[in-house]
């Protein structure tokens, strides 16, 4: 075989050598993108679902006055509480500390795993416990302690929920935002940190009476006597 044949097959070789290495790079590449996305799917889909619901409950940590201002009014209570969005379960822990009985039902799962791992290393795992579940197809008959950091568009909606499941003994606490037609009976914190108290008797009392009004027909105006 000449020289120039040797070069050539050299060359050759080479040349598919190097597409070979190409081909495994490209591989690779593609895999490590690939994977990549998977994982920000993975990671982002729980923070985006809630966004995509016709009400969306976000997740803004509880500041320290507000977490403050909860226990305050909640300080003469006992029984089961409960909080509505947990986010990342500072409440339940918080609330657990003091000796309640706490839940927190969050739709983000990533947060509900956080919050289990952090009332764990807090020691009170077992005086808590995190639910990933939609507030919606969750009854709250059981809690007789609630607190709810919600947002204006659900909070005439769950006011309907609210006074039909909660026992008479309950204690409503909202955080950031007031329930729209329900009266407080105290209030703690100013700005951002207040939190608005409301007594389960008198709301449901004023449900029965709204229900009442509304199945009970009109009189009917009597005829004249004739003369």
């Amino acid at each position: 075989m000449s020289q120039e044949e040797l070069f050539l097959d050299s060359v050759a070789a080479g040349q598919v050598t190097e597409k070979k290495s190409r081909s495994k790079l490209g591989l690779v590449v593609t895999g490590l993108i690939g994977g990549s996305l998977v994982a920000l799917y993975a990671v982002a889909t729980p923070f985006v679902a809630p966004a995509l619901r016709k009400v969306c409950l976000p997740f803004v940590p509880a500041t320290t006055a507000q977490v403050e201002n909860v226990l305050r009014v909640l300080r003469a209570r006992t029984g089961r509480l409960v909080d509505i969005g947990s986010g990342d379960g500072r409440i339940v822990i918080a609330a657990a500390k003091h000796g309640f009985k706490a839940s927190g039902f969050e739709l983000n799962p990533w947060l509900v795993w956080y919050s289990r791992y952090k009332a764990f290393r807090e020691g009170v795992h077992r005086s808590t416990s995190f639910h990933i579940s939609d507030l919606w197809k969750v009854s709250f008959a059981q809690y007789s302690n609630v607190v709810i950091f919600g947002v204006p568009q659900m909070m005439d909606q769950l006011e309907v929920k609210l006074a039909s499941e909660l026992p008479s003994t309950a204690k409503v606490v909202a955080c950031r935002f007031p329930f729209p037609t329900w009266v407080p009976e105290c209030t703690a914190g100013v700005g951002i940190d207040t939190v608005w108290v409301y007594d389960a008797k008198t709301f449901k009392t004023h449900l029965q009476n709204g229900m009442t009004r509304e199945t009970t027909p009109e009189p009917k105006d009597k005829p004249d006597s004739p003369t």
